[in-house]
C-alpha cells in the first residue's frame, strides 16, 4: 500500500497530519465543549429544576387535597351528628306526643269504663228490685193458692230477699 509507505518514507508528511489531527480535536472540542455543553447542561439544569418545581407542587396539591379530605369528614361527620340528633330528637318528641295522646285516651277509656260499670251496676240493682218484687209477688200468689192462705206483701218481699241474698 503505497499510503502506508508513504508515511514511513516522509517524517514532515507524518507531522503535518498529526498537526491537522490536532487542530480538528481542538477545533471539535472548542465547539463541543464551549459552545454545545454549557446550552446542554443549561437545558438539563432547567429541566432538573422543572421536575423538582412539578413535584413540590404536586405535594402541595396532594396536602391541599388531604386537607381538603380532612374538612370533608370533619363536616360530614357534624352533619352525621347533626341529623342523628335531630332523629332522637323527634323520636323523643314523637314519643312524649305518643305518651300524652295515650293518657289522653287511657283516662277517656278509664272514665267511659266507669260509666259503664255504674250502669251495670244500677241496672243490676234495678234488675235485682224488679226480680225480688216479681219473685214476691209470684211467692205469694203460690202460697195463696197452694195453701189458700194470704200472705202480707211484706213478708213475702222479706222471705223473697232472705233466700236471693242468704
Amino acid at each position: 500500500m503505497p499510503q502506508i509507505a508513504q508515511l514511513t518514507a516522509d517524517n514532515w508528511y507524518l507531522a503535518s497530519q498529526l498537526f491537522w489531527l490536532l487542530v480538528v480535536f481542538a477545533g471539535i472540542y472548542v465547539v463541543i465543549g464551549r459552545g454545545m455543553l454549557p446550552k446542554i447542561e443549561a437545558t438539563v439544569d432547567a429541566r432538573d429544576r422543572k421536575v423538582a418545581d412539578d413535584l413540590a407542587a404536586a405535594k402541595a396539591a396532594h396536602a391541599a387535597a388531604d386537607s381538603l379530605e380532612e374538612n370533608y369528614r370533619q363536616q360530614s361527620d357534624a352533619s352525621r351528628a347533626a341529623a342523628q340528633k335531630a332523629v332522637a330528637d323527634a323520636k323523643g318528641k314523637a314519643a312524649k306526643d305518643a305518651e300524652k295522646r295515650l293518657a289522653k285516651v287511657d283516662a277517656e277509656m278509664a272514665e267511659k269504663l266507669a260509666s259503664a260499670e255504674a250502669d251495670v251496676s244500677a241496672a243490676r240493682s234495678s234488675a235485682m228490685a224488679e226480680i225480688e218484687s216479681v219473685a214476691a209477688e209470684a211467692a205469694s200468689d203460690l202460697v195463696a193458692k197452694l195453701s189458700g192462705v194470704t200472705v202480707a206483701a211484706a213478708d213475702s218481699k222479706a222471705a223473697v230477699k232472705a233466700v236471693l241474698h242468704g
